[in-house]
């Protein structure tokens, strides 16, 4: 795959979902089954090891053997894919994108080294040293809620000032005066934001999200995506609906439970049924249990189902 530039990164991308066997190996096998089902979905991208892939339990081993995967499948199916190569160790990112930028992903996505809060110029520093490794293959930011440095839009638009090689970023997104910012000094980035958010974002100047819908499932979020792009009105209007339903039944796990976002990305993909993922994670985080997903199969079917793709149903009012 050629280097993705910024405006060439858009849409739903699809998040590779880590399976976990109870004697806490990595299932290949379903792994190589959610990708092939990935690649049949339409989605317009796919990256591995975000945080619901668990690049934090990886080890290095595991890592290369995952992006060998994930590589071979995507590039027969000439789909779009990023390796995520992040780790809370500066020097186990640089290592994973040296040993992987043969594989010729779209994209690299980092995070900034994350034990000590950083300083500006070590944010520099850091970059700068994963785009000489990467080159010329770009960088994309993820700077999630709870990153020791959550940088502004003024910020990032420093950084890509300073690491040209930068062409997007994944951020939790905000308000209209958060946009307003992000417009003025990222306008030559990608911006990435939460799926449950996507419609307002796109509506605003986000060019796609990587998705939590898509975990729940990756046709139904492709689908909703292309509906922006034709009938951004009724694009709004599912995301109302949407959105109602991760902070009634899906955000609380989170919030008032305490697991990890992960574990919540794990349990939508059961409730959605369409790959052999499981809800396992990694000890020593906790999981949500997969009888959850009985009880939650049936809200979202009724309250949307077109992000299930069950055909001819309405949503109740």
């Amino acid at each position: 795959m050629k280097p993705l530039t910024a405006p060439e990164i858009f849409g739903n991308w699809a998040t590779l979902l880590l399976p976990i066997n109870a004697d806490e190996s990595i299932d290949y096998t379903r792994l190589d089954e959610e990708l092939r089902y990935l690649a049949e979905a339409g989605v317009n991208g796919v990256y591995s090891n975000g945080t619901a892939g668990e690049f934090h339990t990886q080890t290095e081993d595991e890592f290369d053997r995952i992006h060998e995967l994930v590589a071979a499948r995507c590039d027969a199916a000439q789909l779009p894919f990023q390796i995520g190569a992040s780790h809370m160790s500066f020097q186990i990112s640089l290592g994973r994108i040296r040993r992987t930028v043969a594989l010729k992903p779209g994209a690299f996505q980092v995070i900034l080294a994350d034990w000590f809060p950083l300083h500006e110029s070590e944010m520099i520093t850091c970059l700068e040293h994963f785009a000489q490794a990467a080159d010329p293959i770009g960088l994309v930011l993820y700077n999630p809620p709870h990153a020791k440095r959550r940088l502004t839009p003024a910020q990032i638009g420093a950084l890509k000032q300073a690491v040209p090689a930068l062409v997007g970023v994944k951020v939790p997104g905000g308000d209209a005066a958060w946009y307003r910012e992000m417009r003025a000094h990222c306008g030559d980035l990608s911006v990435f934001i939460p799926g449950h958010h996507l419609a307002a974002g796109y509506s605003q100047g986000a060019a796609g999200a990587y998705s939590n819908v898509a975990c729940l499932h990756p046709v139904g979020a492709q689908r909703w995506y292309d509906q922006m792009r034709l009938d951004l009105e009724a694009a709004l209007a599912l995301e109302r609906r949407i959105r109602q339903f991760f902070d009634d039944y899906i955000t609380p796990y989170i919030t008032q439970q305490g697991y990890p976002n992960g574990a919540v990305d794990k349990l939508l993909s059961v409730v959605g049924g369409w790959a052999r993922i499981g809800s396992r994670l990694r000890l020593p985080y906790r999981w949500i249990d997969e009888t959850e997903a009985v009880r939650l199969q049936k809200i979202a079917a009724q309250a949307i189902p077109e992000i299930l793709c069950i055909e001819g149903g309405a949503a109740a009012t």
